[in-house]
């Protein structure tokens, strides 16, 4: 059952809609859904414990987020994303991205804007082991959303946003290992550390390697060296 609770990020209380929407992208990177699978109504409202209403309307947030299609008279269907999909996503998010990280590190000579920026990414430089699937997409989402709003440019946040989870849903499913958990944070550490410096082309540049590998990661499941 949903029960209110706050988000940990502002310290708002979410929605009704916005935890099933949580719970539902939680239970597509966990591959509790399946590619294709049709999400039956009458099992989440009462899993969730709300209303058709409620459950439909989170439909309509992760079928504007592009990953679950509205279907008439099938209701919402897990997207399926070919490799065309993921390379043509990949090409948009690494270049929308590498201009965020190169117009965040443009602005850090703002002491307010680095300090906000600082505290978005303060877990990126903890020790704590980050073997749990769901809390490292979580981080990992949080960490490329403080990036978006350094950049300044809310239009640009907007679009990169429409790009963002499809490509997260395409890259789980057994291709996250410790091993490249463990990379993509030493990636995001790098990146951070270009930002903070004030070096727009360093970050550009690491923006763009560290999706470059994620995008190999994805489309090449047997690698274990790359990282999201």
């Amino acid at each position: 059952m949903i029960v209110t609770k706050p988000d940990h990020q502002n310290g708002r209380r979410l929605s009704a809609v916005e935890q099933v929407v949580n719970a539902l992208f939680h239970g597509l990177i966990n591959n509790r859904f399946s590619p294709g699978q049709r999400l039956i109504e009458s099992d989440l409202t009462a899993e969730f414990g709300v209303s058709r209403g409620t459950l439909r309307d989170a439909f309509r947030q992760l079928a504007a987020d592009g990953l679950v299609e509205l279907v008439p008279n099938r209701g919402a269907i897990v997207r399926r994303l070919s490799a065309t999909d993921m390379t043509e996503l990949f090409q948009i998010r690494t270049e929308l991205e590498g201009l965020a990280a190169r117009l965040a590190a443009s602005r850090m000579h703002d002491p307010e804007i680095r300090r906000t920026f600082e505290a978005a990414i303060e877990p990126i430089w903890s020790d704590e082991p980050r073997l749990h699937i769901t809390r490292y997409i979580d981080e990992n989402t949080r960490f490329h959303e403080a990036i978006l709003e350094a950049s300044g440019n809310r239009h640009l946040a907007i679009v990169s946003r429409q790009f963002q989870l499809p490509v997260i849903m395409g890259q789980v499913g057994g291709l996250l290992t410790p091993d490249t958990i463990d990379n993509s944070i030493s990636e995001h550490r790098a990146l951070s550390e270009a930002i903070i410096a004030q070096d727009p082309e360093a970050a550009e540049r690491i923006m763009k390697q560290h999706l470059a590998r994620a995008r190999d990661l994805t489309l090449t499941p047997t690698s274990t060296h790359t990282a999201i």
